[in-house]
This record gives structure tokens, C-alpha cells and sequence, in this order.
């Protein structure tokens, strides 16, 4: 691993705890993770309060939020209420004892979700967690609250099978979705593992394209949470700086930035059969548009039958992306220092 100004500054058993995982074995393990979340949230016991709901609130940052805003963004076509995810240490205004709050912190140790929480709980919010263990873990068994543990030990980007299936089940303890997703992740399991050397082959390929310029990704508004994930794992697997944007939005701001574009940039649009048909008529024009200014445009296409299958199928070759760019330019792709840097000074201030 590289040294830099931040690693000098952590203790190295703090580095060989973080810097001991194999990152690649967490990713191709994947479909394993469904499964075994599957079976945890089938599993797991609610105490559900007869009082009923007017909005849902997920709180959670980094590998541990990215989930609930990808799963927020799948329910939105059939869920009755409205679900706001917050990354931060402050939750909206209108949190009462009419929100169904669902805490995300992998570690249960999170600063900003678990300030959140406390805020939550003097609200009156109805709260559920989803943690592997931490201080979260601890308020939920001291207090009597619904929580489902998942597996601790790893980074919690790589966890995010676990934790997105477990939104998946809260939600429906709650009555606020059906239990059809399950069948819709056992077929997930399937379309990857049956497909597992074409997505190989493709993170390859893109890879090799990408390596040396500046990722831009993007896509249609309803898989915004998809690019994220992309943008979230690029950055810390691969060490790499990039950006996202969402269509249609981007047609009325960045692409006019696109006057003063080059080659030091790769588009990559993540693209799904049911992106909005405007949305795939604006992508097509703004593909000459920024092939003016740049030669590296690459689409990636989704498979699946359903929202579900198609998100969790490209989740999974965004995560192969992050790893071979790593192994690309010699980044260990678990190695954070500068997470870690952070975390260790913001600790000394009260």
C-alpha cells in the first residue's frame, strides 16, 4: 500500500485491522450475501406498533446508507408513502411519532446516524436498525426496539447485499410493501451467477478504457442511487476521483459545462430498459453532444426483468469496476487512510 500523509498518522495496528480484508473475495462473494440475507431477514422477529404511518425516514451514511436510497428509489413506484433518506446528523423537521425511521449503521457506531437517532427517539419516531453490533445495537436491546443484526467484521461497503435486503424487510414488517422481493433477489442470485464471466469480461474492458481519465457517470433519475453506488465505490476501492449527474436534470445545468470538455474525462451512462423514454431520447442526443468533446463514452446496459434484478445486477458490476481500476493502478482497495485520518482527529474533539 501506498504511504501518504494520511497513513503516517495511523497506528499501524489500525491499519493491519482495516488493511487485513480481501476485498475481491467480498465482492465475488455477492450472491452468497443474498442468500444468507435472505435467510436473516426471514428470520427475524417485529414487534409491530398498531399506530399507523405518514412517511418513512432512513438514516445512514457512506456503505451503510447507500442501500436505503437504492431500495427507497426501487419501492417509490408501488409505496404509498413518502421516504426521505438523510446523510447527515439532523433529520427533517416534520420527524414525529407518525415517521417509521429506519436506522442504517453497519458498524452501529456511526457519529452522524447516531446522533440521528437520538433525535429520532426524543421525536417520538417509531425507530427499527439495522446494524452489526456498536452502540446502535445496544440503544435498540436497552430500549426493546425492532433491529436486525447482520454479519459485522468488514467494510461496510462491502456488506451492501446485507444491509439493502434488510431494507427490503423492514418495510414489509411494517405493511409498507408486499413480500414479493424475494423472489425478485433468489432470481437476482441466479442472473449473476449465470452471468458472472460476461460481467467479468465487461469491468475488464471498461477498466482498461477508464484508468487514466476521470470517471463521469450517468443515469436516469429512478437508478440515481445506482450511480452513487458507482461513484461511492470508484472513490474508495479504487482511489479514484469522479462524479454523477442524472438525466433528465443534467440537461438543464452540466451540459452546458460540457462546452469546455476533453479528454481528460470517460462518460459512463448506465442505461435500463425502463429508463423513462424521454430520458433514453436525451441520452442518445447528449452521446453526440459530448462525443464533440470527448472520445471515451461507454454505455452500460442492465439485465433483469425487474427493477430489483436490474439494479442489484449492475450493483454488482459497478463493484468488479472498483476492484480491477484498483488492481489497475496498484491500490489496495480496502485501504481507506483518509477515513481513517478523519475519523481519528474528529475523536479528540468533543
Amino acid at each position: 500500500m501506498k504511504g501518504n500523509v494520511f497513513e503516517r498518522h495511523i497506528p499501524l495496528f489500525l491499519r493491519q485491522t482495516f488493511y487485513s480484508y480481501n476485498m475481491k473475495a467480498l465482492v465475488e462473494a455477492f450472491p452468497q450475501h443474498l442468500k444468507e440475507a435472505l435467510e436473516i431477514g426471514r428470520t427475524a422477529t417485529f414487534n409491530i406498533p398498531s399506530r399507523s404511518f405518514e412517511n418513512i425516514v432512513i438514516s445512514g451514511l457512506g456503505g451503510s446508507g447507500i442501500g436505503g436510497k437504492i431500495v427507497s428509489q426501487i419501492v417509490a413506484e408501488t409505496c404509498s408513502l413518502p421516504i426521505i433518506c438523510t446523510n447527515d446528523y439532523v433529520l427533517p423537521a416534520f420527524v414525529n411519532e407518525k415517521t417509521l425511521l429506519i436506522i442504517s449503521s453497519y458498524s452501529g457506531d456511526t457519529e452522524e446516524t447516531v446522533a440521528a437517532f437520538h433525535e429520532g427517539r426524543s421525536k417520538g419516531a417509531e425507530i427499527a436498525c439495522i446494524t452489526s453490533g456498536g452502540k446502535i445495537a445496544g440503544y435498540a436491546k436497552e430500549m426493546g426496539l425492532n433491529c436486525i443484526l447482520i454479519p459485522g467484521g468488514n467494510p461496510p461497503r462491502s456488506m451492501f447485499g446485507y444491509s439493502a435486503v434488510q431494507q427490503f424487510f423492514v418495510l414489509a414488517a411494517y405493511g409498507i410493501i408486499d413480500r414479493s422481493f424475494e423472489t425478485s433477489i433468489e432470481n437476482t442470485i441466479r442472473l449473476i451467477e449465470s452471468n458472472i464471466a460476461d460481467i467479468r469480461a465487461t469491468s475488464k474492458s471498461i477498466a482498461d478504457r477508464i484508468v487514466s481519465r476521470i470517471p463521469i457517470l450517468y443515469s436516469e433519475a429512478q437508478y440515481e442511487g445506482l450511480a452513487i453506488r458507482w461513484r461511492q465505490q470508484i472513490n474508495e476501492n479504487s482511489k479514484m476521483l469522479c462524479w454523477h449527474h442524472v438525466f433528465p436534470e443534467m440537461n438543464h445545468n452540466e451540459l452546458v459545462g460540457w462546452t469546455g470538455g476533453d479528454n481528460r474525462v470517460a462518460v459512463l451512462i448506465i442505461r435500463n430498459e425502463d429508463d423513462h423514454k424521454r430520458s433514453q431520447i436525451r441520452m442518445e442526443l447528449c452521446k453526440k453532444l459530448m462525443g464533440e468533446k470527448c472520445d471515451t463514452i461507454i454505455e452500460v446496459h442492465s439485465k433483469g426483468s425487474n427493477r430489483i434484478e436490474r439494479t442489484f445486477y449492475l450493483n454488482h458490476l459497478g463493484d468488479w469496476l472498483s476492484i480491477d481500476l484498483a488492481e489497475l493502478r496498484s491500490e489496495d482497495p480496502v485501504a481507506i487512510p483518509a477515513i481513517i485520518y478523519l475519523k481519528g482527529e474528529l475523536s479528540k474533539i468533543n
